[in-house]
């Protein structure tokens, strides 16, 4: 065989084994995104200050949701807080936490579609309708001060986060190691491949940022090989109403959430936020 026979030869293997990736990265990418874990983080989760219950929920296309409702002890209307997890996260350990990250709070923190006790297929799509749908469904509450709720996202789950606060009318937002988007980090991790044609779940806040219009707290990890810093500062340079950047010493993309600086920083801007909104009074009983 001459060079340029072999040349061919191999430029025809190199592009046959290309567009294998392709294929594969196309017909997996569901896969590679989410990462649905089925088993309680927390078998028996219970908030010491809260009322605690499991409770189920139906999406708009009746898939059932399920997760937990924390409700304060004290007479409302509360303030509360509406929790989207990471990748990999089922929420239960949300409700073990809530008295330190979300205190005088009512929460509410459901797996996503296939995590946890939730059914169906998690997407894009269908994360960003069904946390609408939970915001509306906790602001329709009795005791909740519709005025005063907050969306927390956790890594996959500030790209949710953020979609719902430009959907709906929230008080406050915090971003706990957030992206510029899915579709930027897929094309950072595979550089020769043309992901932006193949992967559907993109998860783009870079593009939503600048129309958020509630004070948005950002914190990072000291050590994130996740979601580099280079990614959160995109997503940070185009928000309209940043509060804070800031990162929390010693933690990484994995531990953050679960240290007592970051949940005694995430109670103290929440409750600070809170503080600053008048609540609501509550309904005068109606005459006989």
């Amino acid at each position: 065989m001459n060079t340029s026979r072999k040349v061919a030869a191999a430029a025809g293997a190199a592009g046959l084994l290309w567009a294998g990736m392709v294929s594969m990265i196309a017909a997996s990418q569901r896969k590679l995104l989410f990462n649905p874990t089925l088993v309680r983080e927390v078998q028996s989760p219970r908030s010491t200050g809260h009322r605690t219950r499991a409770i189920v929920l139906r999406a708009n296309d009746g898939t059932r949701l399920a997760g937990w409702l924390m409700t304060p002890r004290g007479p409302g209307p509360h303030p509360a807080v509406v929790y989207f997890g990471g990748r990999s996260e089922e929420v239960s350990w949300v409700a073990r936490d809530a008295g330190t990250l979300f205190p005088g709070m009512t929460v509410l923190a459901i797996n996503y579609r296939g995590y946890g006790d939730s059914r169906g297929v998690p997407g894009e799509e269908h994360m960003v309708e069904d946390g609408c749908m939970l915001f509306d469904w906790l602001c329709s509450r009795r005791n909740i001060d519709a005025q005063r709720v907050a969306v927390v996202g956790r890594s996959l789950g500030s790209g949710v986060a953020v979609q719902v606060a430009k959907e709906r009318p929230v008080q406050s937002v915090v971003l706990i190691t957030p992206y510029d988007s899915i579709l930027a980090l897929a094309q950072r991790k595979f550089r020769v491949v043309p992901v932006s044609f193949v992967l559907r779940h993109r998860f783009e806040s870079v593009k939503y940022a600048a129309l958020l219009r509630a004070p948005t707290y950002v914190l990072r990890a000291a050590s994130d090989d996740i979601v580099p810093h280079s990614h959160t500062d995109l997503l940070v340079a185009k928000m309209a109403r940043l509060h804070q950047d800031e990162i929390v010493p010693g933690s990484d993309h994995l531990n953050i959430p679960y240290l007592p600086d970051t949940q005694q920083k995430i109670a103290r801007f929440l409750t600070a936020q809170f503080a600053a909104t008048r609540p609501l009074p509550e309904a005068e009983p109606s005459a006989a």
